[in-house]
């Protein structure tokens, strides 16, 4: 748990039941009234950014996202076949989890999955960057 007065940018927490990154922080101390923390997060899940004001004692759970570069194997059928290039570990995923991500990916190209340790669904959002794919995968590590 972290609480709002430690916030900072780039930290990521679990807010609603979504996973929020920290893109912008104010700590706010008016004249009258008690103090708070002022912040834009960006939803990883969808990309849109919101706006929200915390009391600095409020406390969130905070997310840890684990970014791995992936190789993507092959399609079979509705599964898609990734190897984690470190263990040789390999996870297969369904197109309904992927959904388009995949459309610019060729077969034994580089990816990087973001998994974390919160639970959830699987989640895939895919754009391209200069020499890999870039996805985020909310996976549940077991």
């Amino acid at each position: 748990m972290i609480s709002a007065g430690d916030f900072r940018n780039g930290i990521t927490i679990e807010l609603e039941g979504n996973i929020y990154q920290i893109i912008e922080f104010q700590h706010v101390k008016p004249g009258k009234g008690a103090a708070f923390v002022r912040t834009k997060l960006k939803n990883i899940k969808s990309g849109g950014v919101v706006e929200k004001t915390f009391r600095p004692t409020e406390k969130c759970p905070q997310a840890r996202i684990e970014r791995k570069d992936y190789q993507y194997l092959y399609a079979d059928g509705d599964l898609y076949y990734f190897m984690d290039v470190e263990t040789y570990d390999q996870i297969a995923l369904s197109k309904d989890d992927i959904g388009d991500a995949l459309k610019f990916v060729k077969e034994n190209e580089m990816v990087k999955l973001c998994i974390t340790d919160n639970p959830g669904s699987l989640y895939f959002r895919g754009f391209s960057c200069a020499f890999f794919v870039y996805f985020c995968v909310f996976l549940r590590e077991t």
